[in-house]
C-alpha cells in the first residue's frame, strides 16, 4: 500500500512523534525512462522523467505542502496562506481541506491557469485576486502572515523545501545511484534548491557519490537569475514559472554553483516544442513549464555540453491537464467529415 511522504522519509524530515501527518498519499512518482529525441540517442544519453503530474493535485507542490501544513498544524495555525501563478494555491486548499482548516490565496490577476483556479476554488479556498504580479501577491500574503494568526506555505516556508527535497530521495531509489544530471524548470526557485538540499544530504550521508549536476531553466521573458536582476514584468507561455522576482533566488544560485551545473533561458518556442514532443512522442502530457526541462536539456545536447552516456533526469512538474488553455490554443481539431467508413479512413490517414 502506497504510504504517506512524510511516513516514507520521516528520518530524514524535521517531524516528531507529535507532528500530525495531513497526507493524500503524495508522493511515489514513476521515473518514466523516455525513448529520447534523436540529439539524446545519438549520444547514447539516457533520459528520465519524474512525473510529478501524477501528485494528488497533479504537481510536485503536494510534496512541500503535506509538510509545510502537518507543521503547521501542530503549531496550532487556524489557516494557511499563500501566493500563487496556480499550481500551489492548488495544493495548498486541498491539504488545507484535508487538515479541516482554512486556506487563502492571493493570485495575481489575469496571471493564473483557468484548471489550476478551479481546483482552488473547488478545495473551498477563500481567493483574493490583487493587480500587480507574482511578486506583488507575495509580498501582501508574507505581511498578512506578520500581522494575522495565518501560517505562509509559499516555498520560503522552509518546510516546503525539506518535503519537496524528497524528489532526490526517490530519484536515486529508483536509479540506483545518482543521475550525471537534474534538470528541471525554475520560477520562484524553491524547487532546484530543493532537489540541490536532497542531492546534498544524500552525498554527505555517503549514499551517493557524486551528486548530479544541476541545469535549471527558466522561460527567456522571465529569466531574472539569468539576466542577474528582477524582471518587473515577466512574460511566457509557461505561467507556472512566470516569475520575475524569485524568493528562493540565492538557493538556486548555490545549487548551481556547489554542483557545477547551470540556470540558463529558453524560448517560448523551444518550451512549445519540447511540450509537443513530451505529449506526441512520449506519452506524456505536461502543463508547459515542465517542458522547460526538455527544451533546456534538447539545447544541451546539440551543443555536445552532455558527455556520451550520461544519464539525466527531467523533473516534469506539473500535469498538462492544469492548463488545458494551451492545449486549445496549440491544437485544432480537423474538420468534419461525412459518417461513412471510407471518408473516416481517407481522413484517418488509413488509406
Amino acid at each position: 500500500m502506497r504510504r504517506p511522504l512524510i511516513e516514507r522519509y520521516r528520518h530524514r524530515l524535521p517531524v516528531s512523534e507529535k507532528t500530525p501527518v495531513i497526507t493524500l498519499l503524495e508522493g511515489s512518482t514513476p521515473l518514466v525512462p523516455l525513448k529520447g529525441p534523436p540529439e539524446a540517442r545519438a549520444r547514447d544519453v539516457q533520459l528520465f522523467a519524474k512525473y510529478e503530474g501524477l501528485n494528488p493535485t497533479a504537481s510536485f507542490k503536494d510534496r512541500g505542502m503535506t509538510l509545510a501544513v502537518s507543521k503547521a498544524l501542530e503549531e496550532g495555525a487556524q489557516a494557511v496562506a499563500a501566493a500563487s501563478t496556480g499550481n500551489t494555491s492548488a495544493s495548498a486548499a486541498a491539504y488545507a481541506a484535508r487538515a479541516g482548516i482554512k486556506a487563502v490565496v492571493v493570485l495575481p490577476a489575469g496571471y493564473v491557469a483557468l484548471g489550476k483556479l478551479a481546483q482552488t476554488l473547488v478545495h473551498g479556498a477563500r481567493i483574493v485576486q490583487v493587480e500587480g504580479n507574482f511578486d506583488a501577491a507575495l509580498a501582501i500574503v508574507r505581511e498578512l502572515t506578520e500581522r494575522y494568526p495565518v501560517a505562509l506555505v509559499n516555498s520560503i516556508n522552509p518546510y516546503r523545501i525539506e518535503g519537496q527535497k524528497t524528489i532526490a530521495f526517490e530519484v536515486v531509489e529508483d536509479l540506483g545511484g545518482a543521475p550525471d544530471f537534474h534538470a528541471l524548470p525554475v520560477g520562484n526557485a524553491g524547487n532546484i534548491t530543493a532537489h540541490w538540499k536532497g542531492y546534498r544530504e544524500l552525498a554527505e550521508a555517503g549514499a551517493i557519490g557524486r551528486p548530479p549536476r544541476m541545469l535549471g531553466f527558466q522561460a527567456e521573458g522571465a529569466a531574472p537569475i539569468v539576466k542577474g536582476a528582477p524582471v518587473e514584468k515577466p512574460e511566457t507561455v509557461a505561467t507556472a514559472i512566470r516569475i520575475g522576482n524569485p524568493a528562493s533566488w540565492e538557493g538556486a544560485i548555490r545549487a548551481r554553483d556547489e554542483s557545477g551545473g547551470a540556470i540558463e533561458a529558453v524560448t517560448d518556442e523551444e518550451i512549445l516544442s519540447a511540450w509537443r514532443y513530451l505529449a506526441s512522442e512520449e506519452g506524456l502530457f505536461v502543463e508547459p513549464a515542465s517542458a522547460a526541462s526538455l527544451a533546456g536539456v534538447r539545447r544541451w545536447l546539440a551543443a555536445g555540453r552532455i558527455p556520451e552516456g550520461s544519464r539525466v533526469v527531467l523533473t516534469l512538474t506539473g500535469h498538462g491537464l492544469k492548463d488545458p488553455g494551451t492545449a486549445e490554443r496549440e491544437v485544432r481539431l480537423p474538420p468534419p467529415v461525412p459518417a461513412d467508413v471510407e471518408a473516416v479512413a481517407a481522413a484517418a490517414g488509413l488509406l
